[in-house]
């Protein structure tokens, strides 16, 4: 059984389909219709809806924090001790609430269709928000699309929404619901089970070992943002699921002094704070990661688990000499993350073997990241470049060069490396370097680019960090080109 709160509602569910989506039990199970389904694949946000959960702060003060969420990629699973919030939920005692009352004021609704999911999105930004501010309006916002507006009212709404908010019914409830919440916090292992198909929630890692040794045809599942396609898209059947999104351990973000640890099931917008105080590129890369929505669910171990060549951290932390650490049962090994990855979607990870955490060293000041892709925002790359350098007076020492989008896999470019170790760093040897890529990789050609379009920005992004690492006031690091 799994239970959460559906508004102040509680919910116990146990003969659910697992594969249910939170977009489709809103709709069919509890006939909460105002959540719309434009895309079905974490695109669109028109089935934007927020999940509230227990948080300590910095301060050590419990407190709920609230997130946005695409519905259409959520499986009911996951809700298992926490609290779900539809658009039909925010109007209170016949009053629309301020967020929506605000779009109503600043005309930011024409056709209606999307509107309850930036309804949503601006609801939750409120809630993360002390006074209006336009740059996390516009991340907010990002991961919600609307053909009719123009964003120009939408934006205007939500400033005027974070502007002196008043106090809401989730404020003057907010103890009730941190004591609901405790109450239905999970203290064992949780169960979705339609008879032919099931998913576990465990709560530890050991637990997670001995399910996953007992089901090792499993499907593991933390975000779901890229699992959940298979149901939504093309229409598969998953039998058994284990759900690690309630594994503290595996959330964790450690800082020690030569690395940080970041657990497998910490969602990217968790990754954020650390990743970007230690290379700002990195940080600057998760801000163009999908969208608010797909951060606040995705994970950087599903990021790399699901072995995608175009997934955008996995580059990044190859350059940087990352470590995984690989559990089976109660037996560990570390394993250094370009190792990982074989051929296309084909890892070094054994049977009910799973990621456990990441392990990123510090101290890599020459560190850059790029993505190439056709929109700034909420867009794959079609290459993914990170160059990580050690230079001694002139001379470079040590080279690691990586790539996604060129290859089956997220891969090093070793010639480009060998061109660059041993040499003077000028502009000669970087055009020697930009030569071996072409030995390093021959990318395919798809609707994102073409091979040769791949190659070269490849090698250009080789020479656009040769001219930062030059002249370090231009600030045009990850940057898209259209």
């Amino acid at each position: 059984m799994i239970q959460f709160l559906l508004n102040q509602e509680l919910r116990s569910e146990h003969a659910l389909d697992p594969n249910l989506t939170v977009l489709n039990y809103l709709r069919e199970h509890v006939g909460k219709s105002g959540t719309k389904e434009g895309c079905a694949s974490g695109d669109c946000g028109a089935c934007t809806v927020v999940v509230g959960e227990l948080h300590r702060d910095d301060q050590g003060v419990e407190q709920i924090r609230y997130r946005s969420l695409n519905s259409c990629l959520t499986f009911v699973s996951s809700l298992h001790g926490k609290q779900l919030i539809s658009v039909e939920d925010l109007k209170h005692q016949g009053q629309l609430h301020s967020v929506q009352q605000a779009m109503v004021e600043c005309h930011g609704s024409q056709c209606g269709f999307c509107t309850p999911g930036f309804v949503m999105s601006l609801f939750a930004l409120q809630k993360n928000s002390d006074a209006p501010d336009s740059q996390k309006a516009h991340e907010a916002l990002a991961g919600n699309l609307c053909r009719c507006t123009g964003y120009r009212p939408i934006l205007a709404a939500a400033e005027q929404a974070c502007c002196n908010k008043p106090q809401d019914q989730f404020d003057s409830r907010q103890a009730e619901t941190i004591a609901r919440l405790k109450a239905i916090a999970p203290t064992q292992t949780g169960e979705l089970n339609s008879g032919d198909k099931r998913c576990l929630v465990p709560l530890t890692v050991a637990d997670l070992a001995d399910l996953y040794d007992a089901y090792p045809q499993a499907r593991l599942l933390a975000g779901g943002t890229d699992l959940a396609l298979e149901v939504t898209q093309f229409h598969r059947t998953l039998p058994v699921m284990i759900y690690v999104g309630n594994i503290e351990e595996m959330k964790r973000v450690e800082s020690f002094d030569d690395r940080l640890e970041i657990g497998a099931a910490t969602a990217l917008s968790d990754c954020y704070t650390a990743l970007h105080h230690e290379y700002p590129d990195f940080g600057e890369l998760l801000h163009r990661f999908a969208s608010l929505q797909i951060r606040n669910q995705g994970t950087l171990g599903g990021n790399i688990g699901n072995a995608s060549p175009i997934g955008d951290s996995p580059p990044l932390l190859i350059a940087l000499g990352a470590q995984i650490v690989l559990c089976k049962g109660d037996v560990r090994r570390t394993l250094a993350l370009e190792d990982y990855f074989i051929d296309y979607r084909v890892t070094a990870r054994q049977d009910s073997e799973f990621i456990e955490k990441i392990i990123v060293p510090k101290g890599h000041t020459l560190f850059r990241a790029y993505k190439v892709s056709k929109r700034l925002d909420d867009d794959i790359s079609a290459v993914c470049a990170a160059f990580n350098l050690k230079i001694d007076n002139g001379v470079i020492r040590e080279a690691r060069v990586a790539f996604g989008g060129m290859a089956a896999t997220p891969k090093r470019a070793k010639n480009c490396e060998a061109a660059l170790v041993g040499a003077t760093w000028n502009a000669a040897t970087v055009e020697k370097a930009c030569a071996a890529l072409a030995q390093d990789f021959t990318p395919l050609s798809d609707f994102r680019a073409s091979k040769e379009y791949r190659l070269l920005s490849a090698q250009n992004l080789l020479r656009k960090y040769f001219i930062e690492l030059q002249t370090p006031h231009i600030e045009t690091r990850v940057t898209a080109y259209v």
